[in-house]
């Protein structure tokens, strides 16, 4: 397994959906009360846990059966890419699903902490899961590199999407901004379809950025991201790669 972090002792998580935490654990009836009065400010909480990668490979057990052992997903684009994605970003989705931030019904079962665990739990499998390799194949669009359609999609996300998600769609850990590179795209172009259609809620600055892009153009740079090569490091050695730690004994 490859590792993304250059610290493996402590590792700090900002909960940015940690405000839906606090206010359904503490604030419901205290806001009900408080009609009338000035809005609350946005609480931040920063929280620090030593990810039990053990535990975590434990945990996975629940999400495998859906996103593979592998952390893989399928091509289809029913289940996204999970392996080598940035632990922040995880994090974040996890919570915004077990908050009903994000809907997602048939994950939002599998994320309570009833049937998962607690923050803690949460912790541990994001680690483990960010540490798997990548699929070497994964689902790609229909233009190739030599293609006006190809360029065309470049030429888009060097304009629009280059400055949040960085020059190889590598994303960032720092700012919780999700890898796109090697995820696959039947899911990218059903999560942007999502979005469009306004089923899934995302931060403002790419609502900016989608609003000013046609279906069209949005396709032709979901091509272009499905295309652009992960570094070898990040990749399993072949599409054959099975996760020993779900080997039958």
């Amino acid at each position: 397994m490859s590792d993304h972090s250059p610290d493996n002792k402590h590792w700090l998580w900002v909960l940015i959906g940690a405000l839906a935490l606090v206010c359904l654990s503490f604030c419901g009836g205290a806001l009900a009360a408080a009609s009338g009065r000035d809005a609350v400010d946005v609480i931040k909480i920063e929280l620090e846990f030593k990810p039990d990668l053990r535990h975590g490979r434990s945990v996975y057990e629940i999400c495998a059966s859906c996103h593979l052992p592998e952390g893989w997903g399928n091509h289809d684009g029913t289940y996204p890419q999970l392996a080598g994605q940035h632990r922040s970003v995880l994090m974040r989705q996890l919570l915004a699903i077990r908050t009903g931030k994000r809907e997602n019904p048939i994950m939002y079962p599998f994320v309570q902490e009833r049937t998962i665990g607690n923050l803690q739990s949460l912790a541990d499998v994001v680690a483990y899961i960010s540490r798997l390799p990548m699929d070497p194949d994964h689902g790609r669009g229909p233009w190739w590199d030599s293609s006006p359609e190809f360029q065309s999609g470049k030429s888009l996300y060097e304009k629009h999407c280059r400055s949040c998600h960085g020059g190889r769609a590598q994303g960032y850990e720092a700012t919780a901004t999700p890898r796109l590179q090697g995820q696959h795209y039947a899911y990218l172009l059903r999560q942007i379809g999502l979005i469009r259609g306004g089923e899934r809620k995302v931060n403002p600055d790419m609502t900016r950025a989608m609003a000013a892009l046609s279906a069209d153009q949005l396709k032709l740079i979901i091509n272009y991201v499905s295309w652009l090569p992960v570094p070898k490091a990040d990749l399993a050695p072949s599409r054959s790669w099975r996760n020993s730690d779900f080997a039958e004994e």
